[in-house]
């Protein structure tokens, strides 16, 4: 079993930065990927950022050059968000994709999300 649990969600003045946080729990032998989804009210959920455990990033076009993505040795990963903007505005969900150590392949998980609002 595995539990993502996600940390640093808040309300943030336009231009502003943010860091948000998310750490993986459980029998995790292998990550093969780690990152954040987005969803706006009405909008489809969309990848924001990911790392892989060779560390390749990818990241949203509207995203690059703002955001960073990195992942630590706990099986942690952030992202830290400068500039942003109203646009921004939506739940951020981690997302992992894992091998844990009774299980034979890889599989997705999910956080619960947390709330990135950017208003003035």
């Amino acid at each position: 079993q595995v539990q993502l649990v996600e940390f640093g969600g808040g309300l943030v003045q336009p231009g502003g930065s943010l860091r948000i946080s998310c750490a993986a729990s459980g029998s995790i032998v292998r990550v093969n990927v780690m990152g954040w989804y987005r969803q706006a009210p009405g909008k489809e959920r969309e990848l924001v950022a990911s790392v892989t455990g060779d560390g390749s990033t990818t990241y949203a076009d509207s995203v690059k050059g703002r955001f960073t993505i990195s992942r630590d040795n706990a099986k942690t990963v952030h992202l830290q968000m400068n500039s942003l903007k109203p646009e921004d505005t939506a739940v951020y969900y981690c997302n992992a994709d894992l091998i844990l150590l009774y299980g034979g392949y890889s599989s997705i998980y999910w956080g619960q999300g947390t709330q990135v609002t950017v208003s003035s």
